[in-house]
């Protein structure tokens, strides 16, 4: 299967060499990259054009730091163009083990429609938050999965395998969380589909180089997306 790996890119100049030769170490078939760089600063644009020498690499360069949500639908978008049979999103910055993705393609050959690496469920975890911010972690996604539904448990995972025949039922330019609100409105309308969806265990490892793009603009998105989202339903 053809499959398309999309990396949104903003300050990972430390993390990305590493990561395209660990994704690429795994020597899986028909698989490529799509960085998506919103004009990094430290150069990471750049340095994904070197890659893309060496690797099956492609760049998406933009004007700005224009969002997580609307870079993630620029890689769909061009991954579809490229005849993608599945593909996946992960972070940048190695807080998803790309020894994982394999797990990923094995459950969608058991014939699910979605597999979400999941830190909460029976075998996943997070390393190196502190109680704080794992606790708040767990209420904001508490909230959002009573208001609006949900099954799947870690709704804001970022890392996730999708099936290129999903983005032809749900319409992609009608979502329009542009932070990591992104992750709860994809998978609110998976579940609202019916799909089959899958989670499994993954370990969680905070980012060691670089730092968070997680900010209270986000946090507010985040909240804002549910009650949006909860009222579109009842309207």
């Amino acid at each position: 299967m053809n499959t398309v790996i999309v990396l949104p890119t903003y300050n990972e100049a430390d993390n990305l060499p590493r990561l395209v030769e660990a994704v690429f170490a795994l020597k899986i078939n028909d698989l490529k990259i799509i960085v998506v760089d919103d004009n990094s600063p430290d150069g990471t644009g750049g340095i994904a054009d070197e890659l893309a020498v060496k690797y099956p690499l492609s760049v998406i360069h933009r004007s700005g730091k224009l969002g997580l949500g609307s870079a993630y639908l620029a890689g769909f978008k061009k991954a579809i163009q490229m005849d993608a049979d599945l593909i996946f999103e992960m972070d940048a910055d190695f807080s998803h083990n790309p020894k994982e993705i394999p797990n990923f393609i094995k459950e969608i050959a058991n014939g699910y429609d979605l597999v979400v690496g999941s830190r909460r469920v029976e075998g996943g975890r997070v390393d190196g938050w502190n109680f704080q911010r794992d606790l708040q972690s767990r209420a904001a996604m508490g909230f959002a999965r009573f208001i609006l539904g949900l099954k799947t448990k870690d709704i804001t995972s970022g890392f996730r395998c999708y099936r290129r025949e999903m983005f032809e039922r749900i319409n992609l330019d009608k979502i329009k969380s542009n932070g990591y609100a992104f992750q709860e409105e994809m998978l609110y309308r998976c579940e609202a589909v019916g799909f089959k969806i899958k989670e499994i265990p993954i370990n969680f490892v905070d980012r060691a180089l670089g730092q968070s793009k997680l900010g209270l603009k986000d946090i507010l998105e985040f909240f804002m997306t549910v009650i949006k989202l909860k009222m579109d339903k009842l309207s």
